[in-house]
């Protein structure tokens, strides 16, 4: 006999709970629905309208990988992030809602018509810089990675969400290559986890998501100390950057883009209120 909507989320719930996983009424609720080409409003509208048999096989294939602690995102290859949905795989780090304040305070100042350049570095599934992208149309950007793969996967989100035209990327180590004063904005969120940590992390990061983007080397700074005098490098003469920190680093963040120059230094903190993000602006030119 086959299951319902109903009966399908209902038992999907109990086999994540017993499995331990953290948030299983929403974990289920998404396999359900996708395994089943349904809908939240569906599940509520008509729950008892049945599975055929092969959503069923879809269904327990979502459900095992998930009990084996693969990401969401990873099974259903998409993930939402601030207003826009993007194709996520292995490549790519899965986009976080902490990463979200980023991108709020870049939008904040940020003018809507004002045709500014931004360049994001360590681009991956493109989630930052193709949210500003897309609430600022007279805006440009750049996205470089060294991954082709995760390259692939920014350029199929920004086809998808018709920002091709105005995304360019570029495979590369950082700004190598990259001329002085040519951007108005730089965001990153580059690898900050130090290497003795990476094992402790929930399988979900640990054993799924990709380690070069993830380990910051001994103390989880190795990419700030390159990135602070060169941020400031590429960055034109009053323009701003933002990059994304561990909670424990904005002392030490800080510190390395004061030694490079930076000005009006702020760290912002999450909705967990936890310091999240390193902002700031490179001095203007005197008058």
């Amino acid at each position: 006999m086959s299951l319902n909507l109903l009966q399908a989320w209902q038992a999907a719930k109990a086999r994540l709970e017993a499995a331990g996983l953290a948030g299983p009424v929403i974990d289920a609720r998404l396999l359900v629905e996708a395994a089943a080409e349904a809908t939240r409003a569906d599940i509520v509208g008509d729950p008892y309208r049945a599975l055929t048999p092969e959503q069923e096989a879809t269904l327990e294939d979502y459900l095992t990988r998930r009990e084996h602690r693969e990401p969401i995102s990873h099974i259903l290859g998409r993930k939402g992030f601030w207003k826009i949905m993007l194709n996520v795989t292995p490549d790519v780090l899965t986009p976080r809602p902490d990463t979200e304040t980023l991108v709020e305070w870049v939008l904040r100042d940020f003018p809507e018509r004002a045709a500014w350049s931004v360049l994001d570095l360590g681009v991956g599934s493109g989630a930052i810089l193709l949210s500003i992208l897309a609430e600022r149309p007279a805006a440009r950007g750049l996205g470089v990675d060294v991954s082709e793969e995760t390259l692939a996967v920014a350029r199929d989100n920004a086809a998808s969400l018709g920002l091709a035209g105005r995304m360019a990327l570029l495979r590369g180590d950082w700004t190598a290559g990259l001329e002085d004063a040519a951007f108005d904005l730089v965001v990153s969120n580059p690898p900050y986890i130090a290497s003795h940590v990476i094992e402790t992390l929930e399988p979900e990061v640990r054993d799924h998501e990709p380690r070069v983007a993830l380990v910051g080397g001994d103390d989880g700074l190795m990419h700030y100390r390159v990135l602070a005098p060169e941020i400031l490098r590429v960055l034109k003469p009053g323009g701003r950057f933002a990059v994304e920190i561990g909670y424990d680093q904005k002392t030490a963040v800080e510190a390395l883009f004061r030694e490079a120059g930076a000005a009006d230094i702020q760290t912002l903190q999450d909705l967990g209120q936890r310091d999240r993000v390193v902002a700031g602006a490179k001095k203007p030119l005197e008058t």
